[in-house]
């Protein structure tokens, strides 16, 4: 269905500089991070204790208990579950937002390169068993980041007037959307099975995150991913002392805060500022920041404040309603599963770049971390007519004006006087020498003639291109649409077209073949290219 053609990251953008010299293994980046992402780097982790107290048959207990929450968890799935009590066991993680319908085509290629990480790291060491896990982002409370996904230009929106954590938003809101989804889609099979899907998960599960459960499980559960969501009473107790240990210290602040400084002083944009208190508070319909004020610990944004001796009885007893940000999640996760890889985009890796001093001290093992696969899929219609263009797909990861001006060139569809401003500027020093024979304070009369001469010429010469343009209006078309296939709103195909539109036109092979292509040590751009096969 596809051949592969691949780009390297720096030429494709994919990437920011942080982590492009992480993968280049720059010296001066090698105290942020435990091991390098190759098998090596594994091989040496893999020789250390690992998680020697963890509770691996409470998350097993748990991690059944949520799977149960749904109809459809695979056997493989719970075969994996089942071995996360080994101590020879280990989890490959990602996690992301419960964006509708998946949103963005990444999140796909974010879990089938955690699935195939865990694959090749099991053939790589047999002895040990992998388990790939998706974590959910149930406590977010960012509705404008997940409300929405898009296909073939359309933009299908979630409107509630719901609050607090994402996860326990209420789905029934979503069946008219429904309705005008299944309109668009169309009838044929592919478009019926999208439809059920949508249906089956929103629509008979009464929450988001139920809902993003039962997707993602009939999207890989065959392929035994494990789905864990952290806002769970069982976990947060086991979370407990370290909220307590961070809300009282600071310490991952102070921490972060070094760090940040470090990579800022070394040239980099970091991704996160940390607060002195990196905690949210949540209860029904709310999710909003602690913040300390005095001897008080407030709530931002209500009326709630609690006394140290209020908030310490609060952790203790009712965890559940403390919920850590983007700093923090990182450290709880890393507590409560046996995780030796985290699989992410760019400006997660980078964020946790920023984390490992805080890891340290807080003595929480810090994981491998490896960059998702990145992926751009071309249909045989756009690859025909890159080809007729004599451009490359790879081409197309450059400025569209320059592609324009590439094609110009190309075709001899540039007009250029760039041989005659030369013999007119040579004959122009000629008649300034004479002139200045006969008086030198004409010389900067005559250079601003000269200079007057070839704006004029490079007036004409516009104009002429313009024209020549304009005989190309058809072939330049082309080029600003198949860029906009490639890139749609200026952003990367995989951050804006939602997978259905590629399921409608390749089915479950889409899956299949990605699953084939994917490469967890393969660091570079993909480019899939339809062969019509």
């Amino acid at each position: 269905m596809f051949k592969t053609e691949s780009i390297d990251l720096k030429r494709s953008g994919a990437i920011n500089s942080l982590v492009l010299d992480y993968l280049d293994k720059k010296e001066t980046l090698r105290s942020f991070y435990s091991h390098y992402p190759d098998k090596k780097g594994f091989e040496d982790l893999l020789k250390t204790n690992l998680y020697p107290n963890l509770n691996r048959n409470l998350l097993s207990e748990i991690a059944i208990k949520q799977s149960r929450l749904v109809n459809n968890t695979s056997q493989a799935s719970l075969k994996k579950i089942e071995s996360l009590k080994q101590k020879n066991t280990f989890t490959v993680t990602t996690g992301h937002q419960l964006c509708l319908f998946t949103g963005p085509l990444y999140f796909i290629y974010k879990i089938i390169s955690t699935i195939n990480l865990s694959e090749s790291l099991k053939k790589e060491f047999p002895e040990f068993d992998f388990v790939p896990l998706y974590w959910m982002a149930t406590e977010d409370h960012d509705f404008e980041e997940v409300n929405h996904f898009n296909v073939f230009g359309k933009n299908f929106k979630w409107e509630s007037k719901q609050t607090g954590v994402v996860g326990n938003f209420k789905t029934e809101e979503l069946k008219d959307l429904f309705i005008v989804i299944k309109e668009s889609l169309g009838t044929s099979e592919n478009a019926n099975y999208l439809s059920s899907l949508f249906e089956r998960s929103y629509l008979e599960h009464k929450t988001l995150k139920d809902a993003t459960r039962f997707l993602v499980n009939e999207l890989f559960g065959e392929f035994g991913l494990v789905i864990i969501d952290g806002d769970d009473d069982q976990f947060k107790d086991e979370f407990k002392e370290t909220i307590e240990k961070e809300i009282f210290e600071n310490c991952s602040f102070d921490k972060v805060t070094e760090s940040t400084r470090e990579l800022n002083d070394l040239g980099y944009s970091t991704q996160v500022n940390p607060r002195p208190i990196n905690f949210f508070y949540t209860d029904t319909n709310l999710r909003a920041r602690i913040e300390k004020v005095n001897s008080k610990f407030e709530v931002v944004g209500t009326n709630l404040s609690f006394s140290e001796d209020e908030l310490r009885n609060l952790i203790k007893t009712d965890p559940k309603k403390i919920s850590p940000n983007v700093v923090l999640r990182p450290v709880y996760q890393q507590l409560i599963l046996p995780n030796i890889a985290y699989i992410g985009g760019p400006g997660e890796l980078a964020y946790w770049l920023q984390f490992k001093k805080m890891f340290d001290t807080l003595n929480v093992q810090f994981p491998i971390l490896i960059p998702r696969n990145f992926i751009t899929v071309v249909d045989a219609g756009t690859k025909n007519k890159i080809e007729k263009l004599d451009f490359k797909p790879q081409d197309f990861f450059k400025d569209i004006q320059e592609l324009v001006n590439n094609y110009q060139v190309k075709t001899n569809n540039v007009f250029s006087l760039d041989r005659e401003k030369e013999e007119l500027t040579k004959l122009f020093d000629q008649l300034i020498i004479k002139i200045t024979g006969v008086d030198k304070t004409l010389n900067a009369a005559a250079l601003a003639e000269l200079q007057k001469t070839l704006n004029g010429l490079d007036l004409l010469i516009g104009k002429a291109n313009k024209a020549l343009k304009q005989r190309s209006e058809t072939e330049i078309n082309q080029i600003n649409s198949i860029k906009q296939k490639m890139f749609p709103n200026a952003l990367p195909q995989e951050r804006f077209d939602n997978f259905s539109g590629l399921y409608l036109k390749y089915g479950p092979a889409f899956v299949n073949q990605l699953k084939s292509i994917v490469k967890p040590f393969e660091f570079e751009h993909k480019v899939l290219l339809e062969t019509g096969n």
